[in-house]
């Protein structure tokens, strides 16, 4: 299918509800598309809170093409996945990243929050390709007209946009505008987030994990819900620590992201029996907060009229498959794509119908294969491949997901095969749902029914 005739393509007036990750993004994605972009934050400045976001080659592709400077976010180059033993820290199941890039084309990056966010801002903002998005803060959505875009917040300033992307996290106004009231409950486990410094760590005499480059997990081997995530960032200087333990043991449900610090005997006492090695970073731990997790049902639609929702806004999902920001910036990149030159033909209905279709099937199944790795770290993408670990075991050999669905999809092939449909026209390419023929997946291969 070839591109769309230029002349109907028109300049929008696109409003952006959040200015986190997800809301830099897809700024990014619509200025380089050739339009408008507004960014409008319920804070007094759009700043992350935080730690460490992971950003594999589906989401490290799009940094690339989009042109950030990807250097300014001090990021972590990943070289393993390493499971290791509760008890010893033997490592049980490795996931070697050697070849990542070669197979890829893209490394596997770790950011330290703010650090991604202050990159993005820049190539948001700043100079580059197409007019620098504007950031208005201060302005928390409160309600939008879905007939006119008319955007009210809640001190009774309005604006009108043509386009308005809903951005606004896991507690999305936008969401319930649209009218989807999801369906959750809290999870089996909850969290607590620390951050131990490596020069700290090292002046104790304490292992210097930032050495390994590695995503490190200790436990969920047993189908239990204790785990310890070290996801170093910031160059390795900062390590990023997420506790896992049954929500019965501490029940952080009604707190939120960034409220008060936790004292460490609290992050301590669910794990008498850790790895002494590990237990004594978490010992020095620092910005000791609780993660409030929450199961969402996939949600039936992300559109609806004008308005569409991205990242978190749009398909909450549990951190188990690390997974969250890429899956915000690819959505970014759809829109990117559905509104560019070479697609967009004025219908801003048609567009975000495509979106729709190129999203929701995707996100829903990273959602689901999350959830399962909460309980299961061989449903995680990487591990699920080791199946000759004798800890190994899935739910469902047939329908796991693996890091081949996750980085051999193309995009655009995705989009063009559904604007196909959308237009009645043939799409030839040999692809289906934006993966190549000939690829082996765990339920078959892909063009061969």
């Amino acid at each position: 299918m070839g591109s769309v005739d230029r002349g109907s393509w028109r300049q929008l007036s696109v409003g952006v509800i959040g200015g986190g990750i997800g809301g830099l993004s897809v700024a990014i994605a619509m200025r380089r598309a050739g339009h408008f972009v507004t960014i409008y934050e319920k804070h007094d400045f759009a700043g992350e809170v935080g730690a460490s976001v992971s950003c594999a080659a589906n989401g490290t592709r799009w940094l690339h093409e989009w042109k950030v400077d990807v250097e300014k976010g001090d990021p972590v180059v990943l070289t393993k996945l390493i499971n290791r033993d509760w008890k010893t820290g033997e490592p049980v199941s490795v996931y070697d990243l050697d070849d990542y890039e070669e197979r890829w084309g893209y490394v596997y990056n770790m950011f330290h929050r703010q650090n991604m966010h202050s990159m993005l801002m820049d190539s948001a903002l700043g100079e580059g390709e197409g007019t620098p998005a504007k950031l208005v803060v201060n302005h928390k959505c409160q309600d939008i007209d879905l007939e006119t875009g008319v955007i009210t917040f809640e001190d009774r300033d309005t604006v009108k946009h043509e386009l308005i992307i809903g951005a606004d996290g896991i507690g999305s106004v936008v969401r319930g505008i649209i009218d989807i009231h999801p369906a959750k409950k809290p999870s089996e486990s909850s969290c607590l987030h620390a951050n131990v410094t490596t020069e700290e760590a090292v002046k104790l005499g304490l292992v210097d994990y930032s050495k390994h480059a590695a995503l490190e997990y200790w436990g969920g081997q047993e189908g239990k819900w204790d785990k310890i995530v070290l996801s170093p960032c910031n160059g390795g200087k900062l390590l990023s620590y997420y506790c896992f333990f049954p929500r019965a043991v501490g029940d952080y449900t009604n707190q939120t992201w960034g409220a008060d610090e936790r004292p460490v005997e609290e992050l301590l006492a669910p794990y008498p029996e850790l790895d002494i090695q590990v237990r004594s970073h978490l010992a020095i731990g620092k910005e000791i907060k609780p993660w409030r997790l929450w199961v969402h049902e996939p949600y039936p639609y992300i559109q609806k009229s004008m308005v569409c929702l991205l990242g978190d806004a749009g398909h909450p999902m549990m951190p188990h498959q690390s997974q969250g920001a890429c899956m915000a910036i690819e959505d970014a990149a759809a829109l990117g794509i559905l509104f560019s030159k070479e697609y967009f033909t004025g219908s801003i209905s048609e567009a975000l119908g495509v979106y729709n279709d190129v999203r929701l099937p995707r996100v829903t199944r990273v959602q689901s294969a999350a959830a399962k790795a909460a309980y299961n770290i061989n449903e995680r993408i990487g591990f699920s491949t080791n199946k000759d670990m004798k800890t190994y075991r899935v739910e469902d050999e047939k329908n796991k997901l693996t890091i081949e669905e996750m980085n051999a999809y193309d995009m655009y092939e995705d989009v063009k095969e559904k604007l196909a449909v959308r237009r009645g026209a043939v799409y030839s390419e040999k692809y289906s749902k934006g993966l190549p023929f000939g690829l082996q997946l765990p339920s078959g291969i892909v063009g061969q029914s």
